[in-house]
């Protein structure tokens, strides 16, 4: 064989019983104890493997540029109004560099799957699409990236953003995104975005129902579009913000709709978290929706880093373990059976968010393996457990020390 990862406690098996993994000709065709097999081997001795983490919403093309946003007042702060001033300046080449370095970063923390939102407006134009279309090709040695285009500042109330829609989408970009908050027309814009979704058959990923209150919500066009155009399994949206705000029976209500309707969600902990309750100077809320709730009625979840050093989220390390184990603090996550579902929505939930049907630990499958340094999936979770081997197609792309006491 070409590979054979041994001693590796799987993710979605009893990790009582590690595996090895042999990898032929960059796919799996093993997975047995003690496998008997001839070749080169890496030892996980006794570590947790999964098939790599999913980004599964993120901005790279913006990502990086927070030391070039003036500052805002703490209760007023927009986004918008930190990067839309920045974009007529951006450049191919300089979209390239920082996305680079932001997708490098989520590489070495062990993600082999990525889908990233890229804005198409008359302020960056193509240029940020263009350049994140041109990593695809040169980072597939590591990772897998699909492109959603949307429109940030709006769509209904900006002119010439329809038409750069169209032009990514006729240019290979997989999905149709939104941001309905930010048009004069919410409802316009989400119609607008189900007609191309249809029109050139790709999946839609909408960013919705961000604010400080729950008394307006769009979701509830997305979910009758979704069923009046039978768009179930092919409709995410992301941040759902104002779930955090309904009372559980309301709660209970919009997920079974969601369940019924096919419609999965990306919780974004870290700039919904630094976002939400801007209004409020003490007993501030939280903000972000509880996704094991979510998936108490049936409703698929991902849990995303989304924002990286910009006005929205103004930190990050790309770490999507990070994310989670910061996403479980917030909802007061601790039991393991819940916190194997944080890992699942980092892994398996997202590859059915995503619609990807060859993720997984099965022969036939990538040989994308990441070893993490824990047994089991609630332990990476908790104590934020970094890789120490990444492979792609059966080769190591990732490599990490861990660390050691030196006594004297």
């Amino acid at each position: 064989m070409d590979l054979v990862i041994r001693n590796a406690r799987l993710f979605d098996r009893d990790p009582q019983s590690p595996c090895d993994i042999g990898i032929e000709d960059g796919r799996i065709v093993a997975i047995e104890t003690r496998l008997n097999a001839a070749g080169p081997s890496f030892d996980a001795q006794g570590r947790l493997a999964c098939p790599g983490l999913i980004e599964t919403h993120i901005h790279i093309d913006k990502s990086r540029i927070i030391d070039r946003c003036a500052p805002q007042e703490r209760s007023a702060l927009s986004p918008i109004l930190g990067v839309a001033p920045l974009k007529p300046a951006m450049t191919v080449e300089d979209v390239r560099e920082r996305a680079a370095r932001t997708l490098e970063a989520c590489i070495v923390h062990g993600t082999t799957r990525m889908r990233t939102q890229v804005e198409v407006d008359p302020g960056i134009g193509m240029r940020g699409f263009e350049a994140v279309q041109s990593l695809i090709a040169e980072y597939r040695w590591a990772i897998d990236i699909e492109i959603c285009v949307f429109p940030q500042e709006g769509l209904t109330n900006y002119p010439g953003t329809d038409e750069l829609l169209v032009a990514a989408l006729k240019r290979g970009a997989k999905l149709i995104g939104g941001a309905p908050r930010y048009d004069t027309d919410a409802r316009a814009q989400i119609e607008r975005v189900f007609e191309l979704a249809r029109e050139f058959d790709v999946d839609i990923d909408i960013h919705l129902d961000v604010g400080h209150s729950a008394q307006s919500m769009d979701v509830h066009v997305v979910r009758e579009l979704t069923e009046k155009y039978r768009r179930g399994g092919r409709v995410v949206v992301g941040h759902m913000a104002k779930l955090s705000l309904l009372p559980p029976a309301e709660l209970a209500v919009v997920a079974r709709q969601l369940a019924d309707a096919g419609i999965a969600v990306t919780v974004l902990p870290a700039t919904d978290l630094f976002l939400m309750g801007r209004d409020q100077e003490h007993s501030v809320r939280r903000g972000v929706a509880d996704a094991n709730a979510l998936l108490g009625y049936g409703v698929n979840c991902s849990l995303s880093s989304n924002n990286i050093l910009n006005p929205a989220t103004p930190y990050g390390d790309c770490s999507l373990m990070r994310i989670a184990n910061l996403y479980a603090n917030i909802l007061q996550v601790d039991r393991p059976e819940q916190l194997r579902e944080c890992f699942n929505m980092l892994t398996s939930r997202s590859a059915r968010l995503l619609n990807m049907a060859d993720y997984g630990f099965a022969p036939g499958r990538p040989a994308d393996v990441a070893i993490f340094d824990a047994h089991t999936p609630e332990q990476a979770i908790a104590e934020i457990a970094r890789p120490v081997a990444v492979f792609k197609s059966g080769k190591q792309t990732v490599r990490w020390h861990a660390p050691e006491l030196v006594r004297h």
